[in-house]
């Protein structure tokens, strides 16, 4: 059977779980390491968060990638690139120089996901019909952040387990948990070679540079034309500025011991909380904000979803105050925020594909607009660092700037400019549960 005839179900599970899995080894999991093997967290912050640029400068070579190859070509290459780049970050571990190295070999990882990103997306939108894609919307944000919590929850608490069971240093855990995420991705692209389809292929494929390059020019142009354009980029950019500082020194926070002002947590507890729990009401929450919007319209129910995502901030700075000892109380307060985190971010997706996205360079349109979130991610994280150095390393405080750093979001929220009817777009309310863990 041609990889194009294979059913839906027997590759798009795989596909978005190989997604989700780099996406957080690159994003949450490097810090980890990072603490584990004694960074400061300054540092930690200000270099990990460079490699979300990757994802914040992808509209510029997305558009590229039209004119040469097939969807399918790009994906299973980016996948085999993850392998051999997450290979080389577990062989720099052991050594004097790892810190450098191993960024290096992450910051590849993270262009090689940012690329497969856009072009598994394209792939799936050009084979599925609309009626499949609103079918399985939910069962690829399903395997996005199954991804996830493999990343942020298993192969984290695996390291714990082999430094606590098996008295392992934590250079050889996670030499040996990074090079089981790189066989990881060499499987799954031997898997998509026989199994993922090419997608529909561009208008653009075998036009050469120079009409790639014209279309690019043209999809900037017209993204900048858009109506509102700049009040609806400020609502977006800074929807998850809160949630970007958390989302850095969240972890850091959980892992560091009492003495620094941390809950001094292990590995296998950061895994359970922060990656398996977390990421399951990450997963309710995202199901029930799609219901709330399929209900109310996103018009009516985005000041609603701006509350929720950043009113549940409140839990880390009771978690700082409070340095609670109890597990099960830690996992509760940190599942009430992922749980806000993932209800408030459907209304950030959908604003984006509802408001922004529209007109004749949607993908494109869509892909400045998530280069723009990502952007929050990459500014959030390089300052925070800076705000922890402000602060004298106090999280109490950090933490209370985080609330005040909250609030924009909440007056932009209620500010935000509906320039398209919601009418227009019915398909969407699908479409949100296929980027809510992006």
């Amino acid at each position: 059977m041609k990889p194009s005839s294979r059913h839906p179900l027997v590759w798009v599970p795989s596909l978005y779980l190989a997604m989700g899995l780099p996406n957080v080894m690159v994003g949450v999991v490097a810090a980890i390491i990072y603490k584990n093997l004694g960074v400061a967290n300054e540092d930690i912050a200000l270099y990990t968060s460079q490699m979300y640029l990757p994802w914040v400068l992808k509209p510029l070579w997305a558009p590229l990638l039209e004119a040469y190859r097939s969807k399918r070509f790009w994906v299973i290459s980016m996948e085999f690139t993850m392998a051999a780049g997450l290979g080389l970050v577990a062989l720099s571990l052991p050594l004097e120089g790892f810190f450098k190295l191993s960024l290096a070999f992450f910051w590849i990882v993270g262009f090689a996901s940012a690329t497969q990103d856009t072009c598994a997306d394209g792939v799936f939108m050009t084979t599925v019909s609309k009626t499949d894609q609103a079918r399985y919307s939910g069962l690829q944000g399903m395997c996005w952040n199954m991804g996830a919590v493999i990343a942020s929850g298993l192969l984290v608490s695996l390291t714990g387990y082999l430094h606590n069971h098996m008295a392992m240093s934590w250079v050889q855990c996670w030499v040996v948990v990074v090079s089981l995420a790189a066989g990881a991705m060499a499987l799954f692209g031997v898997y998509h070679l026989r199994v993922l389809p090419p997608g529909s292929p561009s208008a653009l494929q075998g036009q050469g540079m120079a009409v790639g390059l014209r279309a690019t020019a043209e999809a900037w142009l017209t993204f900048f034309q858009k109506p509102q354009i700049w009040m609806m980029l400020a609502v977006i950019f800074f929807y998850r500025f809160g949630e970007g500082f958390i989302e850095k020194f969240g972890p850091l926070f959980l892992l560091d011991g009492t003495a620094a002002g941390g809950l001094g947590m292990d590995n296998e507890s950061l895994g359970h909380i922060n990656g398996t729990v977390g990421t399951l009401t990450f997963i309710a929450g995202a199901f029930l904000g799609g219901f709330f919007v399929a209900r109310r319209t996103l018009p009516r129910s985005f000041f609603t979803l701006a509350l929720v995502l950043n009113i549940p901030h409140l839990t880390y700075f009771y978690l700082a105050q409070t340095m609670p000892t109890d597990t099960t109380t830690i996992a509760v307060i940190v599942a009430i925020e992922k749980f806000g985190f993932g209800m408030g971010s459907v209304g950030h997706m959908l604003y984006m594909m509802q408001q922004i996205a529209p007109g004749p360079f949607r993908m494109a349109h869509y892909a400045m607009a998530t280069g723009v979130m990502a952007l929050t991610k990459w500014g959030t994280g390089s300052v925070s660092g800076l705000l922890w150095n402000m602060v004298d390393h106090h999280y109490v405080s950090f933490f209370g700037w985080v609330l005040v750093f909250s609030i924009p979001p909440v007056i932009l929220a209620w500010l935000a400019p509906f320039p398209h009817d919601h009418e227009q777009a019915p398909e969407n309310h699908g479409e949100a549960a296929v980027v809510g863990g992006h």
